[in-house]
């Protein structure tokens, strides 16, 4: 009974959290259509500049104790209430030495409209904090679908507002308002949905036994949020708005291709797996078929998305953005990796080994920047493809701590990946030979995606594939049930 009912729990998590990262995608699609037709690269190259600080800044907040109270299976009122505080102390302090900090910013960057945009900003670092503790309890309960409805939601209402600031010609500041208004709903709608309260006194003892694996995870995080916007920062040192603007636009949209997936299938592997941990064969069991089930996910999304990805955005939000279409087909790639590594990455917090995931981490983040400054006078696309070839090496580096952890082999990896990725490739080669002639933009993009479609659905079949059939029944049985 107990595995028939975490096995309907996954399903169940999957398929909302697909349903409800599939409508996000749409969502900030048709948003992001809108912006990108009504702002310039300039103005999403100055939100870009402040990434790097959020990002930080958002780890700092954060401090691993999300992590931590997920998985901590004996977690009390004390726990979450400790980790309340401390993040709402912290909020307030990021935010007020990065208001102070916001003229040196704008120095640094040689753009004096950052110091009041920043400001405003910076502000979501206080409601984020506030929204760790709720964020947490609907994780650790799988509670997906009530996530779901509330990201949806507070998309909606910032989307809407944003879009028509952008109309009436308030440019960066549609973004930031955007931003802003997400992140303050989000955890405001949170909190009043789990209706967990604070409150008095304050006690920061039970942060003690959490501490040691969270401090790990945050500097963990920061190196991670070097990693992942030094582009952003040396493009925006170095280079003009307009690029730092083509490569946040790229990155954007594969984030956005990426989210889909991540959203569906780390944010339920971590609680599962934690159910079943004790368990050594059947947990090596459960992972290796969450890894089959990304892999069919993941590769014709991803490297399909890379494959349309110039008429993509030619269609949606016009020619002038067509130099970000190379930085988007390389992040595809990326992303395909990166996908498999946060899994890999569940087992180190699993087994309370943050200590891997920080050094693995420091050594992706020296590799990193290394070869993006090595790069720097060859070009952003330069940049961007030697960054890809770190994440293949840093894949397998991850990969072999995790094996050690859960006794998962190379030739069981290769033998999970393989078919999937042959397939996909196989796919997507006869998609584009069958359709290169098409000379219509649109007629060409439709025919590319459904082509694709059929040719993987059939492939599926003609294989038998035990993940496809079994997704298959799954939504039969859910209409059934309609």
């Amino acid at each position: 009974m107990e595995r028939d009912s975490l096995k309907h729990k996954t399903a169940q998590g999957l398929f909302w959290g697909g349903i409800s990262n599939g409508f996000q995608q749409l969502l900030s699609l048709f948003f992001g259509i809108y912006f990108a037709r009504l702002l310039s690269a300039d103005d999403y190259g100055l939100i870009g500049m402040l990434a790097i600080f959020s990002g930080i800044a958002g780890t700092i907040i954060n401090s691993g104790f999300f992590i931590a109270l997920v998985n901590k299976k004996d977690a009390k009122y004390e726990d979450y209430n400790a980790v309340f505080w401390f993040t709402f102390f912290t909020g307030l302090i990021c935010y007020s030495i990065l208001f102070l900090l916001a003229p040196l910013i704008a120095t640094f960057y040689d753009h004096s409209e950052l110091k009041s945009l920043s400001r405003v900003v910076f502000i979501s670092f206080f409601f984020s904090g506030i929204g760790v503790v709720p964020s947490a309890i609907l994780y650790k309960e799988l509670r997906v679908k009530t996530k779901a409805k509330i990201d949806i939601l507070t998309l909606l209402i910032a989307g809407s507002i944003g879009v028509f600031l952008a109309i009436k010609g308030f440019s960066y500041w549609a973004l930031a308002t955007q931003s802003l208004i997400f992140i303050i709903g989000n955890a405001l709608l949170t909190f009043f949905v789990v209706r967990w309260t604070p409150s008095f006194p304050i006690i920061f003892t039970p942060l003690k036994e959490m501490l040691p694996f969270s401090m790990k995870l945050l500097f963990t995080n920061i190196f991670q949020q070097i990693n992942n916007n030094i582009f952003s920062v040396l493009l925006g040192r170095f280079y003009t708005a307009a690029e730092t603007g083509y490569y946040t636009q790229g990155y954007k949209w594969m984030w956005m291709t990426r989210s889909v997936i991540s959203g569906m299938i780390v944010n339920v592997a971590q609680p599962v797996l934690i159910n079943v941990k004790e368990d050594k064969e059947r947990e090596l069991k459960i992972f290796r078929k969450i890894i089959r089930f990304t892999a069919f996910v993941s590769f014709p999304s991803l490297l399909g998305f890379g494959l349309v990805s110039s008429d993509f955005i030619q269609l949606t939000i016009g020619d002038k953005w067509l130099p970000c279409v190379p930085i988007l087909q390389m992040l595809c790639v990326w992303a395909s990796i990166d996908t498999f590594i946060s899994l890999f990455q569940q087992l180190f917090f699993i087994r309370g080994r943050s200590d891997i995931y920080l050094w693995t981490n420091i050594l992706l983040g020296v590799l990193q920047i290394t070869v993006v400054i090595a790069m720097l006078n060859w070009g952003i696309y330069w940049m961007v493809l030697g960054s890809i070839f770190v994440y293949i090496g840093y894949f397998f580096i991850v990969f072999f701590c995790a094996s050690k952890l859960i006794q998962f082999s190379l030739l069981d990896l290769l033998k999970d990946l393989t078919p999937y990725l042959l397939i996909t490739v196989f796919t997507l080669v006869l998609s584009y030979f069958f359709t290169k002639e098409i000379s219509n933009i649109c007629l060409r993009f439709i025919s590319r995606i459904s082509i694709a479609i059929i040719i993987y659905i059939i492939t599926m079949k003609l294989t038998n594939s035990t993940i496809f059939n079994e997704g298959v029944d799954f939504l039969f049985k859910r209409k059934n049930n309609l």
